[in-house]
């Protein structure tokens, strides 16, 4: 074997263990939500406003994790949404493993490819408004 072909080898070895541990770290991410809740929901009918955004609504929303608590591994597929935190540290895991936390004062996008989930390891409240594109399951 070449230290080319080795090379290109050790690469693949190494980009399916990345793989692998990113698939493992989703399939351990919880699905379910505890010390969540969502308050003060309101929302616009879009489809009057837009030709072509029928059956969707711009929704504004305020959240709260208690400590402890999660937000389960969620898509955000045709649900675009801008997140921003007023209170706590939030850290967000995503699909491929890795993770951001999040204080007061700061933004974030979730375009539609963003898989991730919630996770409050602190001592306060996470609280946040986040306001989405969202379509009402009929």
């Amino acid at each position: 074997m070449t230290l080319r072909n080795l090379s290109y080898s050790l690469l693949i070895s190494l980009f399916a263990f990345g793989v692998e541990i990113a698939l493992s770290q989703a399939a351990d991410a919880p699905k379910d939500n505890k010390g969540y809740t969502t308050s003060k929901t309101t929302v616009v009918e879009l489809g009057p406003e837009f030709p072509g955004m029928e059956g969707r609504q711009l929704r504004l929303r305020l959240l709260t994790i208690e400590p402890g608590g999660h937000i389960g591994l969620h898509d955000h597929k045709e649900r675009p949404a801008v997140v921003y935190f007023l209170q706590g540290n939030d850290t967000v895991i995503r699909d491929d493993g890795t993770s951001q936390t999040f204080k007061a004062g700061d933004v974030t996008g979730e375009p539609g490819t963003t898989i991730h989930w919630h996770r409050n390891d602190g001592k306060d409240a996470v609280i946040f408004v986040t306001a989405d594109i969202f379509k009402p399951k009929n």
